[in-house]
């Protein structure tokens, strides 16, 4: 199928054309003709499958089919979504493939001066992307109303659950016309989710593009089991590939992130971070740096990465196993995009290996595990922090009772499957081929 099937006008899909895209994905498939026919559409999709067109692409020609007489233009489809990251990444689309018509969008988010988001607003725009935080700012400030809102766009509604914004959310629908076309979208769909979509969709179709919380087959996916303490010299020692031309990195914390930023530049690895703490202009230019490979590792927390989107990134190294299952889903969803070839690197240490349990429980399926790097997991059963402290207070110069070494006790039912190294790197390129 190619889009040109699809009943897309041609101002749209010669910008498509000039994108480079020619097939759509099976999101964009199922989702453009269902939109078209002004249906409400709940779609269940992972990360990297396309959907910011699958809806960008109708909204552009629902809104280029009626015209107003208005001369000062109203905001007439708004799509609110979690990130500052994410929200611009949609408004680039927006802007890629409206840039045949006449409609008019702009962004706005938090962390920054809001005087140009307000002076693009003043000058009018059709399509609003939004984060729900500034938003609701501007909204009490006089300079946005939703009176005129004809199709409302919630991405990446499990992101907001996590994140703490559906009591906005819920203040934004409040105050959306009634009468309207909702398009719903979430990777993951739990119960506060579920209950959620319910209450804003209207006899709604479904797209339910993969199984829920599967990870995609193009990605080879591999576990290293180190001490935590080792974790920074396992990180160095897997850098020494020069075939990892970049890497994305995640961490569990924003402090995290730094720390692990400083020892690779210790060691000469251009690296930075990206995470909530840094100012929006910091973000951008890191990701600018990292799609550029002008910086070799990003560093990242879960909420800055959901927006990430970098074309061909073929390397993404859990520094720290994710303590929610369907996060590490998310993570490694940042490779392997579009049908493309990715490796997942994870480092779990003796702590960690509940939360391997639950992924790969999750994910139905056991990763494969790499044995022989030079910081294997020696302490498996290591004494918790403040137990050690008490440990030193109470008897100086005392040492931990280190466990023996025992094999990942994930599942019992078979044997863990083990790779050497050089087994590991062989079906690395053998993937790319």
């Amino acid at each position: 199928m190619h889009f040109n099937s699809l009943g897309i006008i041609e101002p749209i899909l010669k910008a498509i054309q000039e994108e480079g895209y020619t097939t759509p994905t099976p999101i964009q498939q199922q989702a453009i003709p269902i939109v078209l026919q002004g249906t409400d559409l709940l779609g269940c999709a992972q990360t990297g499958t396309g959907k910011t067109a699958a809806f960008a692409i109708p909204i552009l020609q629902l809104l280029s089919g009626v015209h107003t007489n208005d001369k000062k233009l109203k905001i007439r489809s708004l799509i609110v979504t979690p990130t500052r990251e994410l929200a611009i990444q949609i408004n680039e689309s927006f802007k890629a493939y409206g840039r045949h018509t006449k409609l008019r969008s702009t962004v706005v988010f938090g962390g920054v001066a809001q005087g140009p988001q307000t002076t693009a607003l003043q000058h009018g725009v059709d399509i609003l992307i939004a984060t729900p935080g500034r938003l609701l700012d501007l909204m009490n400030q006089g300079y946005i109303s939703l009176r005129d809102v004809e199709i409302f766009v919630l991405d990446e509604a499990d992101r907001m659950l996590d994140m703490g914004f559906i009591h906005d959310v819920r203040k934004l629908i409040a105050v959306l016309p009634a009468k309207r076309q909702t398009l719903f979208f979430s990777a993951t769909m739990p119960p506060e989710i579920v209950k959620l979509s319910s209450s804003i969709l209207h006899h709604p179709k479904k797209v339910e593009v993969t199984p829920e919380s599967t990870t995609a087959e193009t990605v080879q996916q591999y576990i290293y089991f180190v001490d935590r303490g080792n974790k920074n010299s396992l990180l160095i020692d897997v850098l020494k590939d020069t075939k990892i031309k970049t890497a994305l990195v995640f961490t569990r914390t924003k402090h995290g992130a730094d720390k692990v930023v400083k020892v690779l530049e210790k060691h000469h690895i251009k690296a930075e971070a990206i995470h909530g703490n840094k100012a929006q202009n910091a973000r951008q230019r890191a990701l600018s740096n990292f799609k550029a490979q002008s910086t070799r590792v990003l560093v990242a927390t879960d909420i800055a990465a959901r927006g990430i989107d970098v074309d061909d990134l073929q390397y993404v190294i859990n520094y720290e196993m994710p303590n929610v299952a369907e996060t590490y889903v998310h993570r490694i969803g940042r490779t392997g995009r579009a049908g493309a070839a990715g490796t997942a690197f994870s480092f779990c240490d003796a702590e960690e290996k509940a939360y391997l349990r639950d992924i790969e429980r999750l994910i139905s399926k056991r990763i494969p595990v790499i044995d022989d790097h030079a910081f294997p997991l020696i302490d498996n059963h290591p004494i918790p922090t403040e137990q050690k402290q008490h440990q030193r207070r109470s008897q100086s110069g005392g040492r931990p009772q280190q466990g023996s070494t025992k094999p990942h006790a994930g599942a019992k039912q078979e044997p863990k499957p083990q790779k050497t190294g050089s087994a590991i790197k062989q079906d690395i390129q053998a993937h790319k081929c």
